[in-house]
């Protein structure tokens, strides 16, 4: 995880739902995302606090230092090793929320192709995932980001063994915060993730394997199970 996404509603949904209380600087647009199966390295909404003003911008899914340009960049960082690895250092203290609808999986239940599954919190309301990355009020080739991804607990490893750490609204306000000390942040990435019986997963189209493919019915339940 987390390897695919979706952001079909529109940012200021998504700042809604953060509910922080500052002047928004929105380069995103204000129409529905409508982007249903968003692959990595393609730009993605993203919300970060800067100097009391919360941004609202497309930035690159995907980082690596400047130093490691002979690997591909990773798109997720494991909660476990995030806050004291080297590769991830310069990006630590630049925290961000990727505000999301729903993320897939794919499980092999023994046919010709691995089923993909929807996650998506219960309540309806928009996953606000844990992101660290490179930004700049001005796009550069630089930026970029990651989501921060823990082990799954409950029901969920059946889908897959890693998920986004999701916050509820006011942990995602704290996340963001000036004041959250990056030790204080670790401690938060490390236990205080919303857990497993937050979501619901369900098998959806396969059509979602192709990265071509748009749509709602991307999104259409096969057989709730979560």
């Amino acid at each position: 995880m987390c390897g695919r996404l979706s952001q079909y509603h529109g940012i200021h949904d998504f700042v809604d739902a953060l509910s922080m209380p500052y002047p928004l600087l929105n380069s995103v647009g204000d129409q529905p995302l409508e982007r249903y199966n968003v692959a990595p390295t393609t730009r993605v909404a993203v919300l970060r606090l800067e100097k009391e003003k919360l941004h609202a911008d497309l930035v690159r899914w995907g980082w690596r230092p400047h130093w490691a340009q002979d690997r591909a960049a990773p798109i997720n960082a494991r909660v476990e090793k995030v806050a004291h690895s080297p590769f991830f250092r310069a990006i630590w203290p630049h925290r961000a929320i990727v505000p999301i609808d729903n993320w897939f999986e794919w499980v092999d239940e023994g046919g010709p192709k691995k089923q993909p599954y929807l996650i998506r919190r219960r309540d309806g309301r928009p996953c606000l995932c844990a992101g660290i990355g490179q930004f700049s009020n001005e796009p550069s080739e630089h930026d970029g980001f990651v989501i921060i991804t823990a082990d799954s607990a409950g029901g969920m490893v059946d889908v897959h063994d890693r998920r986004p750490v999701v916050w509820s609204p006011e942990l995602a306000r704290e996340w963001l915060a000036s004041p959250t000390s990056t030790g204080h942040a670790e401690q938060m990435a490390l236990n205080l993730g919303e857990a497993s019986e937050v979501f619901e997963w369900f098998p959806v189209d396969t059509a979602v394997g192709n990265v071509r493919n748009q749509g709602s019915s991307l999104i259409t339940p096969k057989a709730s199970i979560g």
